[in-house]
């Protein structure tokens, strides 16, 4: 068994006393571990870590194998990604939500708006609105995507301000007003074809994260025993206190 793929590192492990353990989010195989034979090294350290897009060759005698990759770089973001708190923070965060897909299942939409998003870690405000839309885009391949594009109780597709936090669905300003105080706030961004999809503001990324973490945790995460990563909370952490200092004249 061969093939060769384009990958974004995931995350690596020693494997014996040179080797590692390399977990890769593919485009065309998914989420799928091999073994780098002088992995552990100093000159395969550098390339092996998370964050990096990478191409792959990955043998094996059967497709169950763990299997050998054979591992070249391409776009080594890591350095630039490790220079800034909220960055290392999104990118652990990233990858606990990339290996909720099924190991070996591709997910290409997935892969591509990973590949973007980890382009776009300078600006604090903008790395926090598409890690936002990340986990709402995980929500939606894993089954449970939310109806943002009409009032779940009009059938409105404009002035949706609001979400049910029951049934997920976008509620119109009229029509969730007298039940305010129940429901969840639609940021601006999340809004197709809001004038301001480009622009946010401390509430509204506050709001993004209360939206899809709630369903993230009632949904994926509880079900099968687990929380939210450390590395999500440290996150939303790290780009309020950069916020705050870039927001200081």
């Amino acid at each position: 068994m061969e093939w060769t793929d384009e990958g974004i590192v995931l995350g690596v492990r020693r494997h014996g006393e040179s080797s590692a353990i390399v977990e890769l989010l593919t485009r065309g195989h998914g989420r799928h571990l091999g073994l780098v034979r002088g992995g552990a090294g100093s000159r395969m350290r550098p390339l092996l870590q998370p964050g990096n897009s990478v191409t792959a060759v990955w043998r094996a005698r059967l497709d169950e194998h763990l299997g050998y990759y054979q591992i070249e770089g391409t776009r080594l973001r890591a350095a630039t990604l490790l220079a800034s708190s909220h960055a290392v923070y999104g990118v652990t965060h990233l990858a606990s939500l990339a290996r909720l897909l099924p190991e070996r299942d591709p997910h290409e939409d997935i892969y591509e708006m990973l590949d973007r998003t980890l382009d776009d870690f300078d600006d604090a405000g903008g790395a926090a609105a598409h890690l936002i839309k990340f986990e709402l885009a995980m929500l939606a391949e894993l089954g449970f995507g939310l109806a943002l594009d009409s009032c779940a109780a009009t059938g409105e597709t404009t002035d949706l301000i609001y979400v049910s936090p029951k049934s997920g669905g976008a509620v119109s300003r009229g029509a969730g007003e007298p039940f305010r105080d129940r429901l969840l706030r639609l940021p601006g961004f999340l809004r197709r074809g809001e004038a301001g999809a480009n622009a946010w503001s401390d509430q509204e990324l506050s709001d993004g994260f209360a939206l899809t973490g709630l369903f993230l945790l009632r949904h994926v995460l509880e079900p099968r025993g687990q929380g939210h990563s450390d590395a999500r909370d440290g996150f939303i952490n790290a780009v309020i206190r950069h916020r705050a200092k870039s927001a200081v004249p």
